[in-house]
């Protein structure tokens, strides 16, 4: 018996028509570039209406790609949810048109091609069953913006169609407010600044940033496409020895926009897997076990036109692990 497919349509703005294929669906749907490449061999992928020549064919002409997901079998993971040991769904706050969340690290927020069942999603499923229908695919329902699996903090899921679509604009439009707590390593030339590196996905699938007045390279970074604009605001709220401890506002919404642009700067984030200095940890670093990384405040419009905003502390684990540097 074949798997459900769920159709999704992506429209390629003009200034990015120089991408590769590749490249951009990964960073529109969110998973890696091997997977869109088996998609694509696969036949799940066409470009108005034709098959691709490559996974890595240029957007040169294309004006809509049509994508054929393969159904991560969501009603399995509904099933499963509850035999699973997963941390119990963390919300923060419920209306009829939204709920807010705190989402633990170490759990995804949806299901990847590899069809995962202990996600946020499938969390949210078992609990409010009537998001199933809301969003864009089946996979993501009410799903808005993501944090990284290793992240933890808060995130807006919409219960309703129409409350989707206004939180997606206010994405968009980037009038939604985000703040996280961050521990890096070293120390920051000044308490605040911004970071203005473009961003854009290496030849090795990692995303990658380097400062406009420096042409140096980044290990294991075999390839640079044109960056992408991003902007990262940091403050710094504690100084240790090794660490500085940032409240940081990203203005734009690239993928692990604050990760790369830390590591750019020759700060990496703590407990960071990926863009890492093995140079600056130690072995003592790896009892934090996870990325030190969290939402701390969002704030949006619902759909009445007011502001609403949320807050939520570090976990205990953090808090744990800053009161052992001192």
């Amino acid at each position: 018996m074949k798997k459900a497919k769920n159709t999704q349509i992506y429209q390629v703005p003009e200034e990015r028509c120089h991408e590769r294929l590749d490249v951009f669906l990964a960073e529109q749907m969110g998973i890696s570039r091997t997977k869109i490449q088996k998609m694509i061999i696969a036949n799940q992928v066409t470009l108005d209406g034709r098959e691709p020549k490559k996974a890595g064919e240029r957007l040169t002409s294309t004006k809509q790609i049509e994508v054929k997901e393969e159904d991560t079998s969501i009603k399995d993971a509904e099933n499963k949810i509850k035999a699973k040991k997963l941390p119990k769904l963390d919300v923060v706050a419920e209306t009829a048109d939204y709920i807010v969340v705190n989402k633990p690290s170490g759990i995804l927020v949806h299901p990847t091609q590899a069809g995962e069942v202990d996600t946020l999603v499938n969390m949210l499923l078992a609990k409010y069953p009537e998001i199933k229908n809301v969003g864009e695919a089946e996979v993501r329902p009410g799903i808005v913006h993501r944090l990284d699996k290793e992240a933890s903090g808060l995130l807006v899921i919409a219960r309703t169609q129409k409350s989707f679509e206004s939180l997606k604009k206010q994405f968009q439009d980037r009038s939604v407010d985000k703040l996280y707590s961050v521990l890096v390593y070293g120390q920051m030339n000044k308490d605040t600044g911004q970071i203005d590196f473009d961003i854009d996905r290496g030849g090795d699938g990692r995303m990658v940033s380097r400062p406009k007045i420096d042409k140096m390279k980044l290990r294991n970074i075999s390839k640079i496409q044109d960056g992408k604009e991003a902007l990262t605001e940091y403050w710094v709220e504690e100084k240790y020895k090794r660490f500085s401890l940032l409240k940081v506002k990203i203005h734009s919404g690239r993928t692990h926009q604050i990760r790369v642009h830390m590591y750019a700067l020759g700060c990496p984030v703590v407990g960071d897997p990926l863009y890492c200095n093995k140079k600056l940890q130690k072995k003592s670093d790896g009892e934090l076990n996870r990325l030190f990384l969290h939402a701390r405040h969002l704030e949006f419009t619902d759909l009445k036109g007011e502001r609403v905003s949320f807050d939520q502390a570090i976990p205990a684990s953090l808090k744990n692990y800053l009161q052992s540097l001192v």
